[in-house]
C-alpha cells in the first residue's frame, strides 16, 4: 500500500484553464499586445507563470522586461478573479475524501506561484488535511526539478517506493522520473495522453477513482 500521494494542481485537480486565459489575456490587452483563445492555453501552461507570460507574448517581445510587465498586471487580477471559472475535476473531491479515510497522506507540488497555489487549495478542498501544498517559490527550483517532491518526502517521512506523483503533463512525469517515484498520468487534464505517453508512466488514468486500486499495487 502506498503511504503517500502527491497531486499536480492545475489539470490535474483543478480545471483552471479559463481563469488563467482570462487573467493573462487582461494583462496582455492591457500593454496593447494581441490576446489569445482560452485553448492556446493548455499549451502555454504547465512550466510557471514567467514562462506562461513568454509563451503568450509575440515572439518578437519575449524579453524578460515584458514578461515581468505582464506578471505585474497578471497577479493582482489573478489574485482576485482565480476562483471565478475554475472547478475541481469529476470525482476528485470524492477521491481526496476516499484517501483521507484510509490514512493515505495527500499533498500537493504545483508550478503555480505560491499564494495562489494554497488559496485555490484552501477554497476547494478545506476539509482535506494535506501533509504539505507546495507552489512555486523564489530560489526553489521549478518541476521538472524533483525539489519540491524531495522537500515534501522529507516532511511526510516516506520513501520514494511509498510515493504516487499524479499530473497531467511531461513536466508532471519529468519530475516523478527525476524524483525516483511512481509516475500516474490523467487523461482528462490540459495536455493530450500521447505527451503522457511518451513519458512511460507507469499508469495512465481515465477517471478520477482508477487512482484507488494502483494504491496497492
Amino acid at each position: 500500500m502506498k503511504k503517500l500521494v502527491i497531486f499536480d494542481l492545475d489539470g490535474t485537480l483543478l480545471n483552471t484553464i479559463a481563469d488563467l486565459a482570462a487573467a493573462t489575456n487582461q494583462a496582455l490587452q492591457y500593454y496593447g499586445y494581441p490576446t489569445h483563445e482560452t485553448e492556446a492555453y493548455r499549451f502555454f501552461v504547465g512550466n510557471g507563470i514567467n514562462k506562461l507570460f513568454e509563451r503568450a507574448l509575440p515572439e518578437g517581445e519575449r524579453t524578460e522586461e515584458n514578461v515581468l510587465k505582464i506578471r505585474s498586471q497578471f497577479i493582482p487580477y489573478y489574485d482576485e478573479h482565480n476562483a471565478d471559472l475554475s472547478r475541481p475535476y469529476p470525482g476528485i473531491s470524492e477521491l481526496l475524501k476516499t484517501l483521507q479515510q484510509q490514512g493515505i497522506m495527500i499533498a500537493v507540488a504545483s508550478n503555480k506561484y505560491q499564494a495562489a497555489t494554497r488559496k485555490l487549495i484552501a477554497h476547494y478542498f478545506p476539509e482535506i488535511n494535506f501533509v504539505e501544498v507546495l507552489g512555486q517559490r523564489e530560489g526553489i527550483p521549478a518541476k521538472p526539478d524533483p525539489s519540491i517532491i524531495n522537500e515534501i518526502m522529507t516532511k511526510a517521512g516516506v520513501k520514494q517506493e511509498d510515493i504516487l506523483y499524479v499530473g497531467d503533463s511531461n513536466v508532471d512525469m519529468q519530475t516523478a522520473h527525476h524524483a525516483g517515484v511512481t509516475a500516474i498520468g490523467v487523461a482528462w487534464g490540459f495536455r493530450p495522453r500521447t505527451e503522457l505517453e511518451a513519458l512511460h508512466p507507469a499508469h495512465i488514468i481515465e477517471k478520477a477513482e482508477e487512482l484507488l486500486p494502483l494504491l496497492l499495487s
